[in-house]
């Protein structure tokens, strides 16, 4: 295919990742974001053995490992009677994957630091609201009306909210979910934990509670975890005027292992209320605009797939530009290369979040009682283990990856829990 001038909405890590697989291929990108300077948003996430792969393609997953946290098991515990309810455990799998948890800000810094390093073209300030077609171009439009830039290829890494997903003509039913979490990153000094696992604590399936190690923003930086605490998003603002005291109270009444981390909040600012919606196009691309990431489908954290999906979009939209004979049939090739794994793993999402977060009394007793009991024999721990690294059906070949060979890190942690590896082929 010939080079393309392509632009790409939004400076999160789909966007940067896009912008620098496709530098690569010596296309020309530009990247807009509506922020005055490009930042990260939000607290901790879950690196899957996808998105690790596709880092590994971009030559930075030995900068994510130095800062990450290696996670071997996902631990959850009835708060009241300290019952196991999940053990999912990565070596179900004989293949040696691994989850990586990391600060937000850690993905964004290192894909940042490589697209800077690399000369690309980051337009900051710039708000879009629509695309439209002129000249066979497509016309990226600012909030005030104004022509932002003409592009051979437009790419939507504008997240859940994005204008452009919502005004095409592929743009997806919104149903926006009761329930949302409180995030704060915060210090792991005096924390009991386990270093290596992210712990959740539950009341039937109204309160979720849980701790992540997320590793360090940066190199010389502090440890830290994530620490986030599910409610309706409608009683938010009751539980502010409440007051800290009693919010901290509650907690401590289910995990008075959590006071380290609650001595550390003393203004409601320090913790960031997050709002899920689950979407998803039929197709992810219109006209001249395609969608990547949160833009072309979102739904709840549970299963921790957000960043990896937008990871494996961009892998997949690299891989079909670099195969097909022309930008038409690059987008279909692109729709059909994510179509199953999106579907599959936006209805398990669907399936699995009213289990741990709803007002559902019944769903939160069939978890603890017959699901806790049945996920402990070795083919559901498998399959448990399968759906948390991403790779219950194959990403990666439609995507042009070769997964690492996990077997051959030999990953270990140092004494500050950070995963450290030697180097890695795919």
């Amino acid at each position: 295919m010939k080079t393309l001038h392509i632009g790409i909405a939004g400076a999160g890590p789909a966007g940067l990742a896009a912008a620098l697989m496709l530098s690569r291929r010596g296309h020309r990108v530009e990247l807009l974001e509506r922020f005055d300077a490009a930042s990260p948003v939000g607290s901790g996430l879950m690196l899957q053995p996808t998105g690790l792969t596709v880092l590994n393609t971009l030559g930075l997953l030995q900068p994510m490992l130095a800062l990450g946290s290696r996670i071997d098991r996902l631990h959850g515990a009835d708060a009241r009677s300290g019952r196991t309810v999940l053990d999912v455990r990565y070596n179900a799998l004989a293949s040696g994957r691994f989850g990586l948890a990391v600060q937000r800000a850690a993905l964004f810094n290192t894909l940042h630091d490589a697209a800077v390093a690399a000369g690309l073209t980051i337009r900051t300030g710039v708000t879009l609201t629509d695309v439209r077609m002129a000249g066979g171009k497509a016309v990226l439009v600012d909030a005030e009306g104004r022509e932002a830039g003409a592009y051979d290829l437009v790419i939507d890494a504008s997240g859940a909210r994005s204008a452009l997903a919502a005004g095409s003509s592929v743009a997806p039913r919104v149903r926006e979910l009761v329930y949302g979490a409180f995030w704060a990153t915060l210090d792991s000094d005096g924390l009991h934990h386990d270093r290596h696992a992210l712990m959740q604590r539950y009341d039937r399936a109204k309160v979720m509670i849980g701790i992540l190690p997320a590793g360090r923003a940066r190199a010389g930086e502090r440890e830290r975890i994530a620490f986030f605490w599910s409610l309706k998003v409608a009683d938010a603002d009751a539980i502010r005027q409440a007051g800290l005291d009693h919010w901290k109270a509650g907690i401590l009444a289910y995990w008075p292992d959590c006071a380290p981390v609650l001595d550390q909040i003393s203004d409601w600012e320090q913790l960031t209320l997050a709002r899920y919606a689950h979407r998803t196009m039929r197709r992810p691309a219109s006209g001249r605009t395609v969608f990547v990431g949160d833009s072309a489908h979102s739904t709840s954290p549970q299963l921790g797939q957000g960043a990896n999906m937008a990871l494996l979009d961009v892998a997949a939209l690299v891989h079909a530009l670099d195969t097909s004979p022309d930008l038409d049939a690059a987008l279909a090739a692109y729709a059909a290369a994510r179509r199953n794994h999106v579907a599959l793993f936006q209805l398990l999402s669907l399936l699995f979040t009213p289990f741990y977060q709803s007002d559902s009394a019944a769903l939160a007793w069939l978890r603890d009682k017959l699901v806790a009991t049945v996920a402990r024999t070795p083919p559901i721990r498998a399959l448990l283990a399968s759906i948390v690294s991403g790779t219950l059906v194959d990403p990666f070949k439609p995507a042009g990856l070769g997964e690492c060979d996990w077997q051959a890190m030999a990953v270990g942690s140092d004494e500050g829990g950070q995963a450290v590896a030697p180097a890695i082929s795919a």
